[in-house]
């Protein structure tokens, strides 16, 4: 049997890549092991997620609902998944309140999803008895349908607070727009980088990027979750200080740490 090189087995150039994944893999799985043994995980108190509380508590004191949108995507979406942990916390706080929860739903199986988070959040405020399934909604699996049967319910119902949390594509503007001239009070957020212009200009407080994700480890303060977002936080940290150290030595003319970067 002929021999056989390291180099024909392992593509020594994209090496980096693999200890990379490495790093990242391991710092993650040891964020969330120091979570799951009671190690305190801080993360910055969102702007966005303060103002849902006052939100509800302005709907109270005008007698109106909450609408909340967990986005357009289907039940496989991350973030339709992410947006249920949200979801959950604010039907406690309409629950505790006593302040009707309309939730608007896109796909057909997002429906049993949402019923089953609300239903969770009214009774983790001990109040069951008002959860009323007929306020989750579905409308339409198309888009533009779903869009106008969501601007509908805002321009009759009124809905002193509008909370849009999930996926969004060309619709973002649209119900935003709506809910900004049926005066509620709107907070949005979603990783759709490119739908997060007309958030910001048309609602109250936006969750940008990441801050979706990151406010779901704030409020359900699971392990796995929170050690994924400092996971990531520290790479992101590594990642910088790699950077500048890069920076400085090829400044001063050190070539050899970028050619050890690119894996020549």
């Amino acid at each position: 049997m002929a021999n056989i090189s390291i180099a024909e087995i392992v593509d020594v150039q994209k090496l980096n890549l693999f200890v990379l994944l490495v790093l990242f893999s391991g710092l993650v799985l040891l964020m969330i092991r120091l979570a799951e043994k009671g190690r305190q995980m801080f993360v910055r108190p969102l702007a966005g997620l303060k103002a849902l509380e006052d939100a509800v508590g302005r709907a109270t004191e005008m007698g109106r609902a909450v609408l909340y949108v967990p986005g357009i995507d289907d039940v496989k979406n991350i973030q339709t998944i992410y947006s249920m942990v949200i979801l959950e916390h604010v039907a406690k706080i309409v629950a505790d309140y006593g302040t009707p929860l309309i939730v608007p739903i896109g796909k057909a199986f997002v429906v049993p999803m949402a019923e089953e988070t609300v239903r969770q959040g009214y009774l983790n405020a001990g109040r069951p008895q008002d959860f009323r399934s007929d306020n989750v909604r579905y409308l339409s699996d198309e888009q533009f349908a779903f869009t106008g049967a969501v601007n509908g319910i805002i321009m009759r119902e009124r809905p002193a607070a509008n909370v849009f949390l999930g996926s969004f594509y060309a619709e973002a503007l649209i119900l935003a727009e709506t809910g900004f001239m049926a005066g509620s009070i709107q907070v949005a957020g979603t990783a759709n980088i490119h739908q997060l212009p007309f958030f910001v200009v048309a609602c109250d407080y936006t969750l940008i990027g990441e801050e979706f994700y990151a406010a779901t480890a704030y409020l359900a303060q699971d392990p796995k979750l929170l050690g994924t977002i400092k996971g990531i936080d520290v790479f992101k940290g590594l990642i910088l200080a790699v950077l500048v150290i890069g920076f400085v030595v090829e400044t001063l003319g050190f070539t050899g740490f970028s050619r050890l970067i690119a894996g020549e």
